[in-house]
């Protein structure tokens, strides 16, 4: 059993505390926002993430999870402790390290005694354990080692991610400090799963280069699809053409209308400014954040042009406001750009989302928003799809047949087989397919 303390409890720090407790850790996890940590210490989880509801339930209940503001309480208590904190992405596309550096320069007062491993949890640029090292020997006076161990969760299975990894990657110069990592995650690892040693950089750097492949395959598979639009070929056939290789593999190359979210966006852009620092040009990167801003609004053209260049006074159902399924995350979601191109067009909006509502809300979109997909419908000339939800693959045709005035359906997850929507008489445009259009308004 090891004690440790998770400092933030966004999205990476309240999963990491829950689940490190799960293995029979004393956890205690910080947070300066006094309402979160009230609500945390009376059972509310603050974010949706599936399954994590039952192991919080379950480690609260056991006295193995607490929550509270007060950093100096945690730390002194703590061996281990997780620096689970945001790294926004700076106007010039850098990682912004402000809150990392400023929570460890209040740790250095805090190391006193008792040896302390600190952990970089968060996404961060390379020569970020170097930096949280020099802030922590500014004022401690106890011995301490500072360890690169990045997150690899994804939203919607990062439960499933964090107890069952492909990986543990840990960056560390110090034997002590390895071998009670490893320690803290063979627990994770009890199929054979590796955990891999590395230096801190190599470890910093694995992160970003990790997202950034997986980012490029999704860009180039939707300028793929672009073209098959363009010469009348089949994006799904190529896909799984492609797919069966081995060394390309199947995963990441459904297309769609771009990527969002916390990690892909940022990690680019910031792995980008890093290579610049460096006196390199990325190419590559720099294609593949410019595909992936034309491909958010790629649906757009399309409903103008079905709707003969003229949206004012059209009103769009809308499924879908996260950047993917089973999570609430709307960040860098291409659903909130296509809702500021319609908005802008003169059109309106009603959505629905299971999850992403009410982070939409706060944002103060000018749009309505419907209890259930099919109130969304609701006098509506058309239905434009950003997220592929389960709910929605497979609905009611007919009900959705009467509610849609034109029976239109801009879908830019590819939900729908091209086939059955020409049975079904509905006019169906979709990413790299053929399209079916009716006569158009």
């Amino acid at each position: 059993m090891k004690k440790i303390a998770v400092v933030g409890t966004g999205y990476v720090g309240l999963v990491t505390g829950t689940c490190l407790a799960e293995t029979g850790n004393k956890v205690i996890c910080v947070d300066i926002d006094e309402n979160k940590i009230n609500k945390l210490k009376k059972g509310t989880v603050t974010i949706y993430e599936p399954q994590l509801d039952v192991l919080f339930e379950r480690n609260l209940k056991q006295g193995r999870l607490h929550f509270t503001t007060n950093l100096e309480e945690a730390i002194l208590q703590s061996e281990l402790i997780f620096l689970a904190l945001p790294t926004p992405p700076g106007e010039d596309g850098s990682a912004d390290l402000s809150y990392i550096l400023g929570v460890a320069d209040q740790l250095g007062y805090l190391i006193k005694d008792d040896y302390k491993i600190i952990i970089d949890k968060s996404t961060v640029p390379v020569g970020t354990a170097e930096k949280v090292h020099k802030a922590l020997a500014a004022n401690a006076k106890g011995e301490f080692d500072v360890v690169s161990n990045p997150e690899f969760l994804r939203e919607g299975f990062a439960v499933e991610d964090f107890m069952k990894p492909d990986r543990v990657v840990i960056g560390t110069s110090s034997n002590r400090a390895r071998k009670i990592m490893e320690e803290l995650y063979l627990p994770f690892v009890r199929q054979g799963n590796p955990i891999l040693f590395m230096d801190e950089r190599s470890a910093e750097l694995t992160k970003y280069a990790a997202n950034s492949f997986l980012a490029t395959k999704i860009s180039f598979m939707n300028e793929v699809a672009n073209l098959c639009e363009l010469i009348g070929a089949d994006v799904d056939m190529v896909r799984i053409g492609i797919g069966s290789d081995e060394r390309i593999g199947k995963r990441f190359l459904f297309p769609g209308i771009g990527y969002g979210g916390s990690c892909f966006p940022k990690d680019v852009q910031a792995l980008v400014k890093s290579a610049g620092e460096a006196n390199y040009d990325f190419q590559i990167l720099d294609a593949v954040m410019q595909v992936n801003e034309t491909q958010k609004s790629i649906l757009v053209p399309k409903i103008k042009a079905h709707f003969n260049g003229n949206l004012k006074g059209k009103h769009f159902a809308m499924w879908g406001l996260s950047f993917k399924p089973d999570t609430d995350d709307i960040r860098e979601a291409p659903a909130l750009y296509i809702i500021d191109a319609l908005l802008a067009e003169g059109a309106t909006v009603t959505a629905f989302d299971p999850e992403g509502m009410d982070n939409v809300k706060k944002l103060g979109k000018k749009i309505k928003f419907a209890p259930n997909p099919y109130e969304a419908l609701e006098n509506s000339d058309a239905l434009v799809i950003c997220t592929e939800w389960s709910v929605f693959r497979n609905p009611d045709f007919s009900e959705m047949a009467s509610k849609i005035a034109s029976k239109t359906i801009f879908d830019g997850r590819n939900l729908y087989s091209v086939d059955q929507m020409k049975k079904l008489g509905f006019a169906y445009y979709s990413i790299g397919r053929k399209a079916i259009r009716k006569s158009k308004p």
